[in-house]
């Protein structure tokens, strides 16, 4: 299907057909693509299950142990950090060995390359707006804390995540939405007016004494976003490396030298500039 001319008998022409024109043969010719690749997708995976350790619990009351809940959490995710960096690297190393660029002309790793620039600095931006919003707040939130006026605290409410937690029947925010309306025809639809739902649905989370949609606040929010400031900051380091590993327009040429090159070359994955 990668480097199908046809699509059903019909020829397939224009942009719509090169973006993946040459990949089938790149990811079969390069080891460091391919693992790069399955590095990924295992590193997504192994987060996901720290993730959903505590919100989908495989064992009864494994998210009331919160001393195991967190220890797991922390486990899972170093491990997919590990992994995330693997990826990475060995896709870098497979741009600085093994990427053909006439073989890849026009499709999506060209393209990623050309405009590379903008990919690096929107990763940027993002993380610089993240890591002084973020961290800004918890910087004032502790002061005014510290000064003994609590109440002058920035606190944000997570209302999105409120919203999904409200149209599922969560009573609590008073957003009155979907499930959590009464009247809605969420709740009234047809046939048993009410009472269509999964026996118990809406007693059980509501009730407080389960791992069923948590009540989540302001701290919850902060917390997301520094998570997600890690990432970010983790993910423009990585991409940077493997993007510039090549080449990059402070030095054109960085894939010519070698493994010692003092600003780290392709050899440690491109982190000269």
């Amino acid at each position: 299907m990668m480097n199908a001319k046809t699509f059903c008998g019909k020829p397939v022409e224009g942009p719509f057909n090169m973006p993946h024109q040459g990949i089938y043969d790149t990811y079969n010719n390069s080891l460091h693509f391919q693992l790069g690749w399955h590095l990924a997708c295992l590193g997504v995976i192994t987060s996901l299950v720290a993730q959903h350790m505590y919100s989908m619990p495989p064992y009864a009351f494994l998210a009331q142990d919160y001393t195991t809940m967190a220890a797991l959490y922390t486990h899972h995710q170093y491990i997919a950090g590990f992994i995330m960096v693997g990826a990475f690297a060995h896709g870098a190393i497979f741009l600085v060995r093994d990427y053909d660029p006439e073989q890849n002309k026009g499709n999506v790793l060209d393209r990623v390359l050309q405009h590379k620039e903008a990919i690096i600095s929107h990763l940027s931006w993002v993380s610089l707006f993240l890591g002084f919003h973020t961290l800004g707040l918890y910087v004032h939130n502790d002061v005014v804390v510290a000064f003994g006026t609590p109440e002058k605290q920035i606190l944000i409410e997570p209302v999105f995540a409120q919203f999904i937690q409200s149209s599922h029947g969560k009573v609590l925010y008073g957003m009155n939405a979907l499930l959590s309306n009464a009247d809605s025809i969420a709740t009234t639809a047809w046939p048993n007016h009410g009472n269509v739902w999964l026996p118990g649905w809406l007693d059980a989370i509501n009730a407080g004494t389960n791992s069923l949609f948590l009540t989540i606040g302001p701290g919850d929010f902060l917390v997301h976003h520094a998570i997600a400031l890690g990432l970010h900051v983790t993910t423009l380091i990585l991409v940077k490396g493997a993007l510039d590993a090549r080449g990059s327009k402070l030095m054109p040429d960085k894939k010519d030298f070698g493994y010692a090159f003092p600003c780290d070359g392709p050899g440690r994955g491109g982190t000269c500039d």
